[in-house]
């Protein structure tokens, strides 16, 4: 998926914020079976409980992602959380959306904050230069080209 803009975060959160709801309401509705029934029965019901409450943790989490975002302040030129920045890794420009893990769940090429790369670029400003260390003994350059 391409994304143009910063607040496509917000948009992509929004989204996937009403998928999520979607999947618990499903849930939810296969869920409510009688308890009667065989241990097969019973099973079923106690793995639907934990999807349920798993679903409400990834709902919650989103929620407040999204609030943050809206509270969030931006400096132009310096990268963010939220914000599209373009990036070149030693093969040309590529875009990524500087989010979380919900976001890239979406199709989105997401560099995550707590990422080495994430850590490395969150702050720098247009045209620098910085290093990170993807795994142990591998230190790789990337250069911000745009926010």
């Amino acid at each position: 998926m391409t994304i143009t803009s910063a607040t496509a975060s917000t948009e992509i959160l929004t989204d996937r914020l009403a998928a999520l709801r979607g999947e618990r309401d499903q849930v939810r509705a296969e869920s409510l079976i009688v308890a009667t029934g065989d241990a097969a029965d019973r099973a079923t019901n106690v793995e639907a409980t934990i999807r349920l409450q798993l679903l409400d943790e990834r709902i919650a989490a989103v929620e407040k992602e999204i609030e943050e975002s809206r509270r969030r302040r931006h400096t132009d030129g310096v990268v963010s959380v939220g914000d599209v920045v373009t990036l070149d890794l030693g093969d040309g420009p590529e875009k990524y959306l500087i989010g979380s893990v919900e976001t890239a769940s979406a199709g989105v090429d997401v560099v995550t904050p707590s990422s080495p790369l994430g850590r490395a670029i969150v702050g720098t400003r247009v045209g620098d230069t910085v290093t990170y260390k993807p795994r142990g003994g591998v230190t790789l350059e990337a250069k911000v080209l745009g926010v």
